[in-house]
């Protein structure tokens, strides 16, 4: 009999369990980086015809590292809501989540908020999770072209300051 079969299959199990301690590690708990060409501060420039749209929204967009912050102000010429939240045809959204770009699309994932950012679960307008996905038609730097996968209007909007991402640990 031979010394290491003495031992049995023990070394080979411990050297299975260190390799596998090892080469698995916990993922720091840090926010991604994004896509560097978002980074930024965007406001829409224009809305094409929109004197002749009942309801129309200007938007902007937050992208910081892999988180975006949205606000939408819309102008509605009828009311689809209730009297006390119609505000004369003109009302505010907010969402924040995280986005993921990929080839020629941007995808958001994230919550309707309050104007503090915080997450809104009951008052006016849309509430709950808010569900994008940006077809960009543009980018040259400081010009973002893309339509939206909830609207056949197209959005352009303008990069009013550019943002350096700087990763924060995630509470």
């Amino acid at each position: 009999m031979k010394p290491l079969d003495k031992l049995g299959k023990f070394p080979f199990l411990l050297f299975v369990l260190l390799g596998a301690t090892q080469a698995c590690t916990f993922n720091k708990n840090v926010q991604g980086r994004g896509d560097q060409a978002l980074q930024g501060i965007w406001v829409q420039q224009t809305i094409p015809y929109k004197e002749q749209l009942m309801e129309y929204t200007e938007t902007s967009y937050t992208f910081t590292c892999d988180s975006f912050y949205a606000s939408f102000v819309t102008h509605g010429k009828h009311n689809r809501y209730e009297d006390q939240c119609f505000n004369e045809g003109i009302w505010k959204e907010y969402a924040r989540g995280t986005y993921a770009a990929s080839h020629d699309t941007v995808y958001l994932n994230g919550t309707f908020t309050k104007p503090n950012w915080k997450q809104k679960i009951t008052g006016c307008y849309r509430i709950g999770q808010y569900l994008d996905a940006l077809h960009i038609i543009k980018n040259d730097g400081d010009t973002l072209s893309f339509q939206s996968a909830q609207s056949h209007v197209p959005v352009s909007l303008i990069l009013k300051k550019r943002i350096t991402c700087d990763p924060k640990p995630i509470e």
